[in-house]
Parts: structure tokens; sequence; C-alpha cells
């Protein structure tokens, strides 16, 4: 395969809303894009690619017969569902040359955006050495800017076509501001929560296929059906229903699955696979991509299995809603919960949540007048990474069972204020053994006494690699504890061993990584994203401050747990007052959180404000007592 090479300075891109006008910081920006747009595209070698375009007789994926007649306004449901006869066919996974032909289709597209930026460069550079004057940091933005609204479009354009695993791609680019132009993350945010949907025919169909049992119609369960998606993704879509008193009247959110996805998703992710294993053993991608592939086929599998979804939910929300002692709590974050006896393989009806995903709050906000500076917005956004933080971390450090695909598709905003958590579809189970060392990483972090002090990097440092982290030859000892404080400590200013923060910066410690354990790869997802939205949001947060006690809990000595148990027999009461008190308490928080929400504009940010000044200034009294 010939490799483009990439050594060719650019110019500007928007890094976390402000731009930069150095040729490096593009060069760095674009590999990034490239290596995505390469990763997503998945091909071993470009003849494949030719013969597939010449392959004229190719099998056509055909999922749906649909014959329908027309009925009169006045006949009975049951008469309506009678009259329409569907099938639905899943078919086999694609063949090879499909696969080469999606890849191909993208490719097409993907390397003209590419030599785009090549070619205005060289043409600026040329423009620059004739007429001997240089272009002002204004002319050079607007230039840019141009470049990276043609090839936002492009890029849209053709995952719009494609769908399937590439929309995850677009999911991952628009959730990172902090990394990519506004342009690019603009344009591909509606891939979160906005993808084609299916026809409402199509969809009832395949619930009628799933749910129904003899004699029974699709009206016995649905009193009310809308014929618009809530959302639609590249697996599945949700329509919001309601059911009938048969079935409780619950308005609920149906999930129904794709016709044929999960060929083609697997497809696109074995194409992926290929192309990793490629180049694994060279410098031509920064990471071991073939070990996260691995991981993430393992991950989709599981997401065409709803049952295996409920399971989850129920898994989820057993471990947010019940504290150290088993008691009953309130969870930081609002989870659905299935219905029984209405979850098959490819369709789910669950809980309804009142909101919006978290890709389109903004517009929410600004459309009630709420300005995204405002000491409202600000308060919302330390309360988002709060639940966020709360969430992943009993999961990941206490049961080792987590929500795997967090996006700002996934994340709801409820019409109440709190904060909603959808689409249990990849999950993750780590080990214990993987458990127990990520709380000492947190502890280690959150212990140490400075960011240069040697015996603590030597412990973080260790810490890391006990993990399963490899790194390159030649990296400096201070290395591993770099890795570390950089997945976990979104707060540091500096990093050890000259390392710097910055992803697309030469010096990061993602540079150092040889691969990362597969048993942690989505660990990795989950706490990318929390740092990402910190740092779209400019809150300085540190996940291993915010985990430790939680990491402490988790690895007290198993005779401490059975003394403390027994000390609790004696005490009963005054246990169960405590931590009466303490449920009391969180109810309270929630109910004025709720009752603030519904306040007239002005009251409710001035209400903001006091309680924002608050927080800061218990934060600020914690950091001082540290």
């Amino acid at each position: 395969m010939t490799v483009i090479p990439l050594e060719v300075p650019y110019h500007t891109i928007g890094i976390q809303g402000k731009w930069k006008t150095t040729n490096e910081t593009i060069l760095k920006a674009m590999k990034l894009l490239f290596r995505l747009i390469t990763l997503t595209v998945g091909i071993s070698n470009i003849p494949c690619i030719i013969n597939a375009f010449t392959t004229a007789n190719y099998r056509k994926l055909s999922s749906l017969s649909l014959t329908s007649t027309a009925i009169p306004e006045n006949d009975t449901q049951q008469q309506k569902s009678a009259a329409t006869t569907v099938s639905v066919e899943f078919p086999p996974p694609l063949t090879q040359v499909e696969r080469l032909q999606r890849a191909a289709k993208f490719w097409s597209s993907a390397i003209p955006i590419v030599l785009s930026y090549y070619s205005k460069s060289a043409e600026l550079r040329v423009k620059e050495a004739f007429t001997g004057v240089a272009l002002t940091d204004e002319e050079q933005e607007l230039i840019w800017n141009e470049q990276h609204e043609k090839g936002a479009k492009k890029l849209a354009d053709t995952i719009t076509s494609l769908k399937g695993f590439y929309v995850k791609t677009a999911q991952i680019i628009s959730s990172r501001r902090d990394l990519f132009s506004p342009e690019y993350t603009d344009a591909l945010s509606h891939f979160t929560d906005n993808v084609d949907p299916l026809p409402v025919e199509l969809a009832k169909a395949v619930v009628e296929k799933e749910l129904l049992v003899k004699g029974e119609t699709f009206h016995d369960i649905f009193a009310e059906f809308d014929d618009t998606p809530l959302g639609a993704a590249s697996v599945a879509q949700v329509h919001r229903a309601v059911l009938t008193e048969k079935y409780g009247s619950r308005e609920v959110a149906v999930k129904i699955q794709r016709p044929s996805i999960e060929s083609k998703l697997m497809g696109d992710i074995a194409n992926l696979k290929q192309l990793a294993k490629t180049f694994r053993e060279t410098d031509a991608l920064p990471l071991d991509y073939y070990t996260v592939f691995c991981e993430l086929e393992k991950q989709l599998q599981d997401e065409f299995d709803f049952v295996a979804e409920a399971v989850a939910m129920d898994r989820i929300y057993e471990t947010v809603t019940r504290d150290e002692n088993g008691l009953p709590c309130e969870s930081p974050i609002v989870l659905p919960r299935p219905v029984t006896g209405l979850i098959s393989k490819r369709v789910l009806v669950m809980d309804y949540l009142k909101g919006v995903p978290l890709s389109r709050a903004a517009d929410e906000m600004l459309k009630k007048g709420i300005d995204p500076n405002s000491p409202e917005s600000q308060l919302f956004g330390r309360r988002l990474l709060r639940a966020l933080t709360d969430v992943f971390g009993r999961c990941i450090l206490e049961t080792g069972f987590f929500h795997a695909d967090p996006h700002p598709g996934n994340i709801f905003v409820l019409e109440d204020g709190r904060i909603g958590l959808i689409d249990f579809g990849q999950v993750k189970q780590i080990g214990s053994r993987a458990r127990e060392t990520l709380a000492k990483v947190m502890i280690a972090l959150d212990d140490r006494e400075s960011d240069e002090n040697p015996s603590d990097l030597e412990k973080i440092g260790q810490l890391a690699l006990e993990l399963g982290v490899e790194l390159n030859e030649g990296t400096p000892p201070e290395a591993p504890a770099a890795v570390a404080m950089w997945l976990f400590d979104g707060s540091v200013d500096t990093l050890p061993g000259g390392y710097e923060k910055g992803e697309l910066s030469p010096n990061s410690p993602v540079k150092a990584l040889k691969s990362f354990p597969q048993d942690l790869v989505l660990v990795g997802r989950s706490t990318i994203l929390i740092k990402g939205l910190s740092s779209r949001l400019n809150i300085p947060w540190s996940l291993s401050k915010e985990w430790a006690p939680t990491a402490r809990k988790v690895l007290t000595p198993a005779e401490t747990k059975q003394s403390i148990t027994m000390g609790k027999v004696g005490l009963s009461n005054k246990i169960r007052m405590r931590d009466v008190v303490k449920l009391l308490k969180s109810w309270g928080r929630g109910k004025v959180s709720r009752a603030v929400s519904r306040l007239p504009a002005p009251m409710r940010t001035k209400v903001a404000a006091v309680a924002l000044h608050l927080q800061k200034r218990r934060e600020a009294r914690e950091a001082k007592l540290k």
C-alpha cells in the first residue's frame, strides 16, 4: 500500500474555541483526522478496491417484503392489523466484495478531503513566495474556516450515505471539540442521535415479528405509537409509545433494531481490524489499534442482543441505587427500566425519559433564554460532570461492570434538570484484578505530594505498568506516571518527564504508548468522555480525586469489612438513623433542584449564582485542606 506522507505544513484549526495560527498545529490536527479516516475505512490493499469497482454483479441486500391493502376508516384495529402482511428477514453477513465497495466509496471521498489541505497549503506558500507578502492571522483564519466547511460537509455526506460503523467515527469526532475545529464537530453532531430513520411501517413490522404472541395484534400492546422516532442511531431507533391497560398503561420508549444492520457493522469493523493488523508492527499508527478494534468488535456483537441489554440496565441500576451498605440511595443519574414481558433480541420496551440528548442541550438552553456562560449553565456543567463521574466511578471500581458507549447522544438532559443515561447495548465487565489495580492507581494519584516527587511517580508508574500498559522503547522513566495522570487527572497543569497535556502535541504521553490493555480500552473511553466534557466546559476536573474515596472503600480488607459489619449489630439503630438522614438529604437536594428548575428565568439565574458561589467556596476550602 502506498502511504501518503504527512509532513506538510498547515495553518489554522480551532482547539477549545480558540484559534492557533502555526503550521505545526494544523499538521497535528490533520494527522489525527487522517488517522481516524484511515482507521474507519479499513482496507488492506488498493487493487482489491479496483476489482470491487469493476465487479458488475454482486449480491444486493433486500430485507423487506411489504404488501398492504386499503382499509376503510370504520374498520376495527384488529382488522387493520390483519390487513397488513409484513415479512422481515435478516440477511447473512456482507461478502468481501461488498465490504470493499463500502470502503472504496469512503476512500473516494476521504482522500480528496485530505489532499485538499495539502493543495491549499501549497497554494498559500507559493503565493507568499511570489508576492513576498504574508497573510495576517485573520486572513488565514477565514481561508481555513472555508476549507474546514468544505471538508466537513463532504465527510458528513459520505457517512450519511454509508452509515454503519462509520457513524461511530462521526460520534467520536463530534464529541471532541477540544481536538477538532467547530466546522467538523458541528457538521457531524447530528450523527449522535439523528441517523436516517427506518420507515414506520418497517419499524412496526419488526415489533410485530418480535413481540406478538399467537392471536395478538399490535394494538393489543400499544394504545399509542408515534410514527416519528425520538432518535435514530446506527444500530436501532426509538419510538415513544403508550402501553394498553393490559400492559400497565405506561408511557414507554420502544427500541427497534434495524434489519440487516448486524452484517453491515460487523463487516465494517472486520475491515478496521485487518488494516490495524497490517500496520501493527509499524510506526504508521500511534497505538496498537488492533487491540482496540478487537475489543470494540466483541462489544459490538453484544449490542445486537436487546435481551442482554435489558439485563445490563437492571444490573447497573442496582449498582447506582444502593450504597456501600446495600441500603437504597438516590442515583445521581436517571436510568430507564425495561418492561418485563416486552423484551426480545431485536425489540426492547423501556421507561420513557422526557428530555433532550446532550448533543442538543445547548440549543435548547438558548431557546429558553439561558446564556451558555451564565451561572445556571456553569452550575449545570458541574452537576453533569459530578453525575457522570459518580456513576462511572462506582460501576467501574465497585463491580467492574459499566456502560461502555458514552457519547452526547446517549446522555440526556431531562425536563426537570436531572441527567439521564440511555442505550446499554455496549457494556463491559473487567476482571477483579484490573479493577483493584485501577483503584490503587486512583489512590496513588490522589495521595501524591506533588507532580514531580520521584517516589510518587515511581509508585504511580509501577501501578500503570501492572495494568498492562506497554510503552515504546527509549521512553523516559516518568512516562508510565505521565500516562496515568493524563488519563485520570485533568486538573494537572504539567505532566512529568517533559510531557504535555495536549493530545495533538508531539510530546503527548499518548505517543509513548505502544499498546493499551484490552480489558481497559473502554474504561479509557469513559474517562476521555468526562475529560473532554470538562475541557469543553472549562472546568478543571480530576477523576482520580473524585474516585479515590470509592477506591479506598473497594480496597478495604475483608477482615475490616467483617469487623465493621459485626459492629453494626450493636449500633443498628444509630446506623439506620444516620442512613435514613443521609437518604433524606439526598432526596431533599433532588427536590430543591427540580423546584429551582421551574422558577422564572431571572429568579432561577440568581439562585444558580448563589449556589455556584457556595460550591466554588467549598471546593477552594477542600483544596486548601488537602
